[in-house]
């Protein structure tokens, strides 16, 4: 039988990814059931421009700009960011869940739990 975790995440039971296989609970080291070589290239294209939107972020403060326009940037990273993860939950979506849920019985169940939690998590 499982049991819910605090945060919803299933314990217990094996994650609904189906991308490892006899990895201890949490599933640490997962990896995606499939990745297309081109969202990947543009996300880390995309967390690299973020990443130097941080930098730049962190001289504006150093330099103690005004705080508009520091609010203004960080409002730009933050969609930066949601971008990343819309692209990143369509491939789980398009992968990952598709394939756990295909298999049946206690994948799916785990996937729908994993899938309910991080529309949770990450859209409000």
């Amino acid at each position: 039988m499982t049991k819910r975790a605090s945060a919803g995440a299933v314990v217990g039971r094996s994650c609904g990814c189906a991308a490892h296989s006899g990895e201890p609970e949490g599933c640490e080291g997962r990896r995606a059931v499939g990745v297309d070589p081109a969202i990947k290239q543009r996300n880390l294209n995309r967390l690299r421009r973020i990443e130097g939107q941080v930098r730049g972020l962190q001289r504006m403060v150093a330099e103690d700009r005004y705080c508009a326009d520091v609010m203004t940037q960080v409002s730009s990273v933050q969609e930066a960011l949601r971008a990343v993860s819309r692209e990143l939950m369509r491939n789980h979506l398009k992968h990952c869940a598709a394939s756990a849920i295909r298999a049946g019985s206690e994948d799916a169940e785990a996937m729908y739990d994993e899938l309910v939690a991080l529309i949770y998590k990450h859209h409000r």
